[in-house]
């Protein structure tokens, strides 16, 4: 297991020092042992208890018999012998980051800073608070009988004397001996931790599929929390802080573990107070089948994703996008919004797989627009997410090109009688987006406070879930007009504005036609997002009515088309808000493919000049393909249409059920869907 940190070389003192008494003495006086010239500066403040009162000079006393000592000493005194080791140095020449790591009790624990020395620091200050509950060793030995000065706080983030002082010590037991996990469980937690994961490794999450099978807690219950409940229930749990980082805007977070009945359990926050909620609600669903309502208030219980299932799919989303950035140049590692798909088998995360990772909030700038489907027109993060999974639905249904049984077999799809193909059962698709998808959705989710639209102190306003659209070359978002608009090819070329539709409405017209598009409906059923995760969501409420209730009048789709309601949530670990410009470029990484891509969003093409490998042109040649060789539903197909539009206008139920969808939000008074110009669909397939 490594623990990380870092860097800090002052040392905490305890506060509450000042209040007893301060003193200053002179060297002569350290000298002669310092019996002489006390001054008092602030008076004895007498408690109730004469005992009390004793206790507490007697610490004066010992505080001053030697100079403090630092972690580095402290932890040689109580664990001589140990070996530093430099794992890494980073950051430019002119600001090296160090980072030193030291085994203590079977954990590795890691500290960085800008020196050497403030690395091994550190990695000092977090071992010793691993295995030490008083505010200094000396202390703990005063009480275990050894007669050792006390020095300074490292093991809380207050050191609050005398409260700290007479905490009882109390020696490892083998339900809290983090060293007495079997070496896989250590490598696994080590594992874990050390992409930043917030995912119990014992924590079996098939469970969720058998709700019935779970014990929710009661009302009373469940407004207790996760470390109260889980401490009446299993008295005296250690909590180890496995990691004190400080993220972008100097904002801290904690990693912090605890065993229960020899499992290891982890949970990350801004606070350690967050982090122990966090691992403690993990421990309590694994061992004790209790499942906690969640904590945020105002989350909507409707349609809501299992909060510690939509955690670990933000930390697995997270740990890929920190691997895929460790030798990336800092200015493509640098995000307003970031999307991830995670694919798994049922809600077994034993078996999860993150499929692609973008970023992204600009869209193409009208002078840019193509005509051979060579650029990438939205790079938002979601949009581009989407494309990225079309990729590797493609790559899927080539594996059926294949002679071989054992590529059929690879495949995520399965082949049907009539020919079509349908996605396996249990293979479900996550999203993750970092910020409420722009429209709509971000309008009103950071400030809804209830889900009833009846509320008499609700204000509803005037465009409350109407169809928006993007700003060209900018953020934000604005109506839809009236009357219904039509974009021209000329026109936009000439200066007028070239408008997309909205995330939010994006990702509506997903939960109906599906995400696999026009060109794949050929071939495959449709396939629909299972669940949507929202770092920075709030209230999930609204969300689910943009995204799922809009169109409810909506007549009845034609089999095997539906109204997909997925399931919702937010993170516990809310993702901070990032102010500034947006970076001008969209980011890229689909599973099978070993470099990231790097799209400029104003031309909608890779800096080289090049086209994305999730351009129109490039998906029509893959479509091509399959299409002249795999079965689809129409017996009686022709030849392969050789213009991309013609090719879209064959999938005849997607085309229908789509025109139904926008009829929909016409008749619901939400405005009217914007197309793009015709001609930028009317090129020919390249041989």
């Amino acid at each position: 297991m490594v623990a990380r940190g870092t860097s800090s070389t002052e040392v905490k003192e305890n506060r509450h020092v000042g209040n007893i008494e301060d003193y200053t003495m002179s060297s002569g006086d350290r000298a002669r042992g310092g019996s002489a010239s006390i001054k008092r500066k602030r008076p004895l403040e007498e408690g109730n208890s004469g005992h009390f009162c004793k206790l507490q000079l007697i610490w004066k006393k010992l505080s001053w018999s030697v100079t403090p000592k630092n972690a580095l000493v402290q932890l040689h005194e109580l664990k001589p012998g140990l070996q530093y080791k430099i794992v890494s140095q980073t950051g430019p020449v002119h600001a090296p980051v160090f980072a030193v790591a030291v085994e203590v009790n079977g954990l590795t624990f890691e500290g960085e800073g800008p020196t050497k020395k403030k690395a091994k620091m550190k990695a000092a200050e977090l071992a010793l608070k691993s295995f030490v509950q008083f505010p200094n060793a000396c202390q703990a030995h005063f009480v275990m009988g050894s007669c050792i000065s006390p020095s300074t706080d490292f093991t809380s983030d207050q050191a609050d004397f005398p409260d700290t002082l007479f905490k009882e010590f109390e020696p490892s037991t083998h339900s809290e001996d983090f060293s007495a996990c079997n070496p896989v469980s250590n490598e696994l937690l080590s594992t874990a931790y050390r992409h930043g994961r917030f995912l119990c490794h014992t924590l079996d999450l098939m469970g969720h599929a058998k709700q019935n099978k779970h014990k929710m807690a009661s009302p009373a219950e469940s407004e207790k929390n996760p470390v109260v409940m889980l401490n009446e229930l299993r008295p005296g749990l250690r909590y180890v802080c496995l990691s004190e980082t400080v993220e972008k805007q100097h904002v801290k977070n904690f990693v912090m573990a605890m065993r229960v009945d020899g499992r290891t359990f982890e949970g990350s926050g801004r606070s350690k107070k967050l982090a122990k909620s966090q691992a403690a609600q993990a421990a309590l669903q694994a061992i004790f089948n209790i499942r906690l309502t969640s904590h945020i208030p105002g989350r909507s219980k409707c349609n809501q994703l299992p909060q510690d299932f939509a955690d670990s799919i933000y930390q697995l989303v997270m740990q890929k996008f920190q691997q895929l950035t460790e030798n990336v140049t800092s200015m493509h590692t640098c995000h307003k919004a970031l999307a991830g798909i995670v694919m798994t088998r049922g809600l077994d995360l034993r078996q999860a797989q993150v499929i692609a990772l973008t970023s992204g909030t600009k869209c193409i700038n009208g002078e840019y627009l193509n005509d051979q489907g060579l650029v990438v027109n939205d790079c938002h993060a979601e949009a581009v997410a989407r494309r990225a999974l079309v990729h590797f639905l493609y790559s899927q249904l080539e594996l059926h090109l294949s002679k071989r049984q054992e590529d059929w077999e690879r495949s995520i799809f399965v082949r049907l009688k009539e020919g079509s193909y349908r996605l396996k059962e249990n293979v479900l698709f996550h999203l993750y987006v970092s910020t409420s998808p722009c429209g709509d959705a971000r309008l009103n989710s950071p400030y809804e406070n209830t889900a009833d639209l009846n509320s008499n102190k609700k204000v509803v306003r005037r465009f409350r879930g109407h169809l928006r659209t993007k700003i060209e070359s900018g953020e934000g978002t604005i109506p839809v007009r009236s009357h219904p608009t039509v974009q021209t090819w000329d026109g936009v070329l000439l200066g007028e504005q070239l408008v997309t539709m909205s995330c939010t409405d994006k990702i509506s017209r997903w939960n109906t036609l599906g995400i696999q598009g026009a060109l794949l409906s050929h071939f495959i059923e449709p396939v629909y997002l299972h669940s949507i995760i929202v770092g920075s969501l709030h209230h999930t409420g609204h969300l689910s009515r943009i995204m799922s209730h809009r169109i409810e009048d909506c007549s009845k789709l034609p089999t095997p088309y539906r109204h997909n309601q997925p399931l919702l949530s937010g993170v516990s670990n809310a993702e901070i808000r990032q102010p500034g410009k947006s970076p001008n470029f969209s980011m890229n990484w689909i599973v099978g493919n070993t470099n990231l891509e790097v799209i400029n969003a104003t031309t909608g093409k890779k800096n080289c000049g090049s086209s994305s490998r999730l351009c129109k042109h490039l998906f029509y040649t893959r479509w091509a393909k399959l299409y002249e060789k795999l079965s689809v539903r129409t017996p009686d197909r022709g030849e392969t249409p050789s213009v991309y539009c013609d090719a879209k206008l064959v999938a005849v139920m997607y085309q229908s059920v789509k025109q139904q969808l926008f009829k929909a939000f016409q008749k619901a008074g939400l405005g009217t869907w914007v197309k793009k110009p015709p001609e930028q669909d009317q090129f020919l397939l390249s041989v």
